[in-house]
């Protein structure tokens, strides 16, 4: 995905992909070294990336417990040792406050932000129990659907599936956006000998979490040359999004252990930034507003959401 879209902006920059190996990975992966050494005009230029359940490119991820920014240690580490000069990430697994050293230096245009209901047939039954490992989608859930069971659920992308498979439950949530990168595509597709039927879950209900359906390239952000060569990829309205996404986690001081949707994009000509934030009620409390600049947005939408607290 990054590697063709360089290919079309920098032709003359050489990809030398290091497999950055994080915990779920099941296959050997042997990592590429990097090809002779980078001049003044990058001509080797080598990235790193969480892999195929987050982007579809590299080695796999295992989002197995923590907190955001456990997933993307490795890669950061890789990039503060000058290991690599790119690391790609899922948006959504990076801390609202980095190092200071590292920048998001170019994102890709951002894919589906909605999350899938997937049931093992096309039975409209109710839906006594419901998996997912995302606590804001577990209050999702519970508020949408009082009735349900919703039971914890880790792992990567493959590993979710199989657990599903295997187990008693009716129904799991995951990304569209994960599930499609890895070329499982709504509404019905099969894992590994068993069909799977996906409803997207409505928008107005299961706001996305920050920097949902994003793929983000960090660099480190003395690093010029780097930052340069990815910006040639940069899709700068999805950029803006992000920034105000992550912005108002910032501010509210928010990660992936908070019950916290918030999603921007443009709507004619102009950013539309809805947050949804659960607290102690079962029903949770929304802002919205409109504006250009991304930081005055969020901040703009959290002050509306700390009055709706009071």
């Amino acid at each position: 995905m990054v590697e063709e879209a360089l290919a079309r902006t920098r032709p003359f920059v050489k990809v030398a992909t290091e497999i950055i190996r994080t915990r779920g990975d099941h296959e050997h992966v042997t990592p590429s070294e990097v090809e002779g050494s980078r001049g003044s005009h990058l001509k080797d230029f080598a990235a790193g990336s969480l892999g195929p359940s987050r982007t579809g490119v590299f080695a796999r991820d295992d989002r197995t417990k923590g907190r955001k920014g456990i997933f993307t240690a490795e890669l950061e580490r890789a990039l503060m040792e000058k290991r690599i000069d790119v690391a790609v990430h899922s948006a959504k697994d990076l801390a609202s406050e980095m190092d200071n050293a590292l920048t998001i230096a170019a994102v890709l245009p951002r894919g589906a932000v909605e999350d899938l209901l997937l049931r093992k047939s096309t039975a409209h039954a109710p839906v006594a129990t419901i998996a997912t490992g995302s606590v804001r989608r577990q209050r999702q859930t519970r508020w949408s659907n009082p009735a349900a069971r919703v039971v914890g659920l880790r792992g990567n992308v493959p590993t979710r599936l199989r657990k599903f498979i295997e187990s008693d439950w009716d129904a799991i949530i995951l990304a569209r956006a994960g599930l499609e990168r890895l070329g499982f595509l709504p509404p019905e597709f099969e894992f590994e000998g068993q069909k799977l039927f996906a409803e997207i879950r409505p928008p107005e209900n299961f706001v996305s979490a920050a920097g949902q359906g994003i793929i983000a390239l960090q660099t480190r952000a003395a690093d010029w040359v780097a930052r340069e060569v990815v910006s040639s990829i940069n899709d700068v309205e999805t950029h803006l999004c992000l920034r105000a996404e992550r912005e108002f986690l910032r501010l509210l001081q928010g990660d992936c252990d908070l019950p916290v949707g918030v999603h921007a994009r443009f709507m004619k000509g102009e950013m539309a930034l809805r947050v949804q934030l659960f607290g102690d009620a079962l029903a949770p409390k929304t802002a919205s507003g409109r504006g250009n600049d991304p930081e005055k947005l969020a901040g703009e939408v959290f002050r509306k959401l700390e009055r709706e607290q009071k």
